[in-house]
């Protein structure tokens, strides 16, 4: 064991993170002289790398620093240069007058520190930080800070972005060509990093004086470091010719897609570009077609709402719909029926706008208004290919749902989704539409809303106690909190230091039974139909979520954060 590991090793004892037997056993363990028992405690968990950092502050007598609670100012980035900051791994996080607030992980590297002073202009002050926060920071702050181009893309290895472009016409010497390739690897970069984060959407946006990107992560959106305004065109223009859009349009919005592959995966980019005030705006949808999950256990359901749904969709006929708002994860959740229904003696035919994922086995069809392939004409063209089962993307008008409808009652199983804030409201919205109540009535076997909420990062979940505002806002029954499993994420580096990581489902589930079909027919309000749900046993989206968060899966504040128009 090392001196370094020596003083460290005591801090950590009398601190009480670590006891004298753990220790003892620890070196008892260590594989061989080479090996950090530090290292050694960090990498079983018995220990935390904030531990370590801040037993090394109280050690030499810095401040320790959580960088991941901080958001630095670009005036503070500017003061230690990029190649400075990450040869030396040091991160700018305060200035005050000529005195610059440096955080480093290793302050026993002494050449490290000096060259540090020499190489930033005025004194220096060291701060502790995590080496694990201290790369976190220096990929967010520096790794597309820079206004050179070929500077931002240097830590991007050649050939990680393999993107399918339609040929364009160059002279021949490749000027052109040259001229776009740090454009072009910009673009790459944002893609890269996006897909990396595991985001969903790159959001790019003109602003009056920034060229603004942000990532929807987990259906949160996170601003990142934005390229410089001035390459603002130049990227809208890559992008759209990639995209196959045309550059010389500008006035109207356009829609493309972009195949790419990252890091040797395949994955789509659903491309949306619409004039703004400052220019165009692009939005590109990551649909990644390797990693889709289609299992029903995967959707977030507890066994209880699984066995109904599973009753439901293995019917030989009728409708059942999924609603909720757009991001909800209804198209999910209808090929997750797709997929556990299919069965080599099963017909199965989709109608999509547009078709999202490839599933095997099963007939997909695109809808293109350009050639008159609409939902409603490519509905009627598949009942002449005896189905057995249909899904349709969504019932947006009278003549569509007319047709699903009749489908329905002549022996189909029908899959769609709705707009509408809860379950019982898709009858009222059908009948809205100019659908005959006693066809909503008689076709309809169930209806299910659905909202997403995050799920608490495995890593970094921790016991939690939740406010009573909380307990006042999922109306929890006290009685019920004995057992009660709350938990929270304190933030790592696999949940990018927000506590959590992945999206689940909460649902709201309503069986239509005999009663309920008398009441559709009687054109009763959506408050009356929600109240017979309910005396059947339908939880709302707010409970569903509550029990949730009691089994330590969600946390109260995004369930209430999910659920905010969910009124009973």
């Amino acid at each position: 064991m090392s001196a370094k590991d020596d003083y460290l090793i005591d801090l950590l004892v009398d601190m009480g993170k670590i006891s004298p037997a753990q220790v003892e056993f620890a070196r008892g363990d260590v594989s061989s002289a080479a090996d950090g028992i530090v290292d050694y405690l960090v990498a079983r968990k018995t220990i935390r790398t904030i531990d370590v950092g801040q037993a090394k502050a109280a050690h030499f007598g810095y401040e320790f620093v959580n960088l991941a609670e901080l958001r630095l100012s670009d005036e503070v980035i500017a003061t230690v240069r990029r190649d400075v900051a990450k040869r030396y791994r040091a991160v700018p996080v305060s200035k005050h007058d000529n005195t610059v607030a440096v955080a480093v992980s290793d302050p026993s590297d002494l050449d490290n520190i000096d060259n540090l002073q020499r190489l930033i202009p005025g004194e220096v002050e060291l701060r502790i930080a995590t080496e694990e926060d201290i790369e976190a920071a220096l990929s967010r702050y520096y790794g597309a800070a820079d206004d050179s181009v070929g500077k931002m893309i240097q830590d991007i290895t050649e050939g990680e972005v393999e993107i399918a472009m339609p040929k364009l016409d160059v002279s021949d010497d490749g000027a052109a060509m040259a001229a776009d390739a740090p454009i072009i690897k910009l673009v790459n970069t944002l893609i890269v990093e996006a897909f990396k984060a595991r985001a969903s959407d790159i959001h790019l946006e003109p602003l009056a004086k920034v060229f603004r990107v942000r990532y929807r992560i987990d259906g949160v959106l996170h601003e990142m470091r934005s390229p410089p305004k001035r390459l603002q065109a130049s990227i809208i223009s890559r992008l759209k010719i990639q995209s196959n859009m045309s550059i010389a349009e500008r006035r109207i919005p356009q829609d493309g897609r972009i195949q790419t592959k990252v890091s040797g995966k395949l994955i789509d980019l659903r491309v949306s570009c619409i004039p703004t005030t400052h220019g165009e705006s692009i939005v590109m949808r990551i649909l990644d077609k390797e990693s889709l999950r289609l299992g029903l256990p995967e959707l977030g359901f507890f066994t209880d709402d699984q066995q109904t749904f599973e009753r439901l969709i293995a019917l030989p006929d009728g409708i059942l719909l999924v609603t909720g708002p757009t991001g909800s994860g209804k198209t999910t959740t209808l090929y997750s029926c797709l997929n556990f229904i299919n069965r080599p003696d099963r017909k199965i035919i989709t109608v999509e706008d547009p078709v999202e994922y490839i599933l095997a086995g099963i007939n997909q069809v695109q809808v293109s208004e350009t050639v008159g392939l609409t939902f409603s004409h490519a509905l009627r063209a598949m009942l002449r290919q005896a189905p057995n089962v249909i899904m349709l993307g969504e019932i947006r008008d009278l003549e569509t749902a007319t047709i699903a409808i009749n489908a329905s009652l002549t022996g189909h199983l029908v899959f769609s989704t709705l707009h509408t804030n809860d379950a019982p409201s898709a009858v009222t919205r059908l009948i809205d539409i100019g659908v005959k109540p006693f066809l909503v009535a008689s076709s309809t076997r169930a209806l299910m809303a659905q909202r997403l909420v995050r799920k608490i990062c495995k890593r970094c979940s921790e016991p939690y106690s939740p406010t009573d505002s909380e307990l006042r806002g999922l109306m929890f029954d006290p009685n019920k909190l004995a057992n009660a499993n709350f938990r929270k994420g304190r933030g790592c580096a696999d949940c990018n230091k927000n506590g959590y990581r992945g999206r689940m489902g909460i649902f709201e589930i309503f069986v239509i039974d005999d009663e309920a079909r008398k009441l559709i027919y009687e054109r009763v309000p959506s408050s009356l139909l929600r109240g017979r749900a309910r005396e059947m046993g339908m939880r709302t989206l707010r409970e569903d979520g509550a029990r949730k968060a009691l089994a330590g899966q969600t946390t109260p504040d995004e369930v209430i954060r999910a659920t905010i128009g969910d009124v009973d």
